[in-house]
């Protein structure tokens, strides 16, 4: 009796007698891999780390602008927990950032392990910052569908490298969807066009 093979689709392109690509027994594809070998390649493939110049200079960067916020939220006045103002969440969310930048100057003086050396990828960040801050700055002026829709396209087509199609699809997608939640269903002020 005879074994029978099963016989697989010809590769296009590749003559008959050629088998196609092999993949030799020495291959490791990630499922082969046991949980710690995966993370020591992870390990060896993960980018530099900071050290303690780094962390302390961010931590300290982090409490400034927590320290900054706290004061401007101070001025708009804070309220009660009862009634709170305008600058009782600023408060709370720039007490929370200064608390955490004070863990990290003293948790991470010896260099930490989870921050990364600046590299061309941090730009992201700035970019990031800077649209948003520029969102804000044009929403009072022309309202928030514009700047949001523009910042939802930079974000993902540059930021997230999405197709073109898509990042503006996903833009408009977005836009209309806090267009239906804050305006439509919630009825906020937010300074709009429509």
């Amino acid at each position: 009796m005879q074994a029978k093979h099963a016989e697989h689709p010809p590769v296009p392109g590749a003559s008959p007698a050629d088998p196609g690509p092999v993949q030799s027994e020495n291959d490791e594809s990630p499922e082969a891999l046991t949980p710690e070998e995966l993370a020591a390649q992870w390990e060896a493939e993960a980018p530099e780390r900071a050290g303690g110049v780094a962390n302390l200079a961010s931590s300290l960067v982090v409490l400034g602008l927590g320290g900054a916020g706290m004061a401007l939220s101070v001025g708009l006045g804070l309220g009660t927990p009862a009634a709170p103002s305008a600058g009782m969440w600023p408060f709370i969310v720039s007490l929370i950032a200064a608390a955490m930048a004070v863990v990290q100057l003293i948790v991470g003086r010896r260099g930490g392990k989870d921050g990364e050396k600046f590299s061309a990828m941090s730009w992201y960040t700035v970019i990031g910052f800077a649209t948003l801050i520029l969102m804000v700055v044009l929403m009072p002026l022309i309202g928030f569908e514009i700047p949001a829709l523009l910042l939802c396209f930079v974000w993902m087509r540059w930021l997230g490298g999405e197709r073109w199609r898509s990042a503006v699809l996903y833009s408009v997608l977005v836009v209309v969807a806090f267009y239906a939640i804050f305006i439509a269903a919630l009825g906020t002020t937010i300074p709009r066009l429509f």
